[in-house]
């Protein structure tokens, strides 16, 4: 079986997201209960104006370094409170705090430790197809491809030089930061085009880069 994500499976799982999102605007029980949500979250936020940026980072942080992590569920919460560019700001640093971390831990502890949060079958496909000298479009396409725990214990473990992966994470997160937040912004204010276009273009962005980058891993491997 190839450990590699498809890209069908890629598109399927914006889509969901996306219907997911429109069922929360249109359907006037869960979108009021979205906003009880909020006005209930504003006070709490208000009142830990220190606290609660540094909790949001620490889980966006952890989101970009385990799967069964989620900071979705917290955007449209954030973006409520401190509005869309403070929110993408945190949220862009925290992914690039989380992956540098990631990539720590694949290259002190190796594949043994990133094994446990990467499948062995996975981590042995892509260390086995790339290495400390990848090309840097590659590895960019990698990022923006997979799911954002992957790379960074794939690439610490392969040794690849950390500035250069710094790079390619700092530059694939941005538009899925901005796309994030554009998302949350989405749903508080219910904003059906925004939802369906951000949703669409962040779907077409990672079936590309997952497009490109099986076919430049089934060349390195031929």
């Amino acid at each position: 079986m190839d450990p590699a994500p498809h890209p069908r499976r890629r598109a399927l799982g914006f889509l969901a997201v996306v219907v997911l999102g429109l069922l929360i605007v249109t359907l006037a029980p869960i979108n009021e209960g979205l906003h009880r949500l909020l006005e209930a979250a504003l006070p709490v936020m208000t009142a830990h104006p220190v606290l609660g940026p540094i909790l949001f980072a620490v889980l966006s942080a952890f989101s970009a370094m385990l799967a069964f992590v989620s900071s979705a569920a917290i955007v449209p919460v954030a973006v409520f409170v401190w509005g869309r560019w403070a929110t993408g700001l945190l949220l862009w640093v925290a992914w690039i705090g989380g992956g540098a971390c990631s990539w720590a831990v694949g290259k002190t502890l190796g594949r043994r430790i990133a094994a446990r949060v990467v499948s062995s079958e996975r981590l042995d496909y892509y260390a086995s197809r790339l290495d400390r000298g990848t090309g840097f479009a590659t590895v960019l396409l990698f990022q923006l491809a997979v799911p954002s725990e992957v790379p960074g214990y794939v690439l610490g473990t392969v040794g690849y030089p950390f500035w250069r992966y710094l790079l390619a994470l700092a530059l694939a997160e941005l538009p899925f930061a901005v796309g994030a937040v554009t998302l949350g912004h989405g749903l508080v204010e219910g904003q059906r085009g925004w939802l369906i276009t951000v949703g669409l273009a962040g779907a077409a962005l990672s079936v590309l880069a997952l497009t490109f980058l099986r076919r430049r891993m089934e060349d390195k491997a031929e």
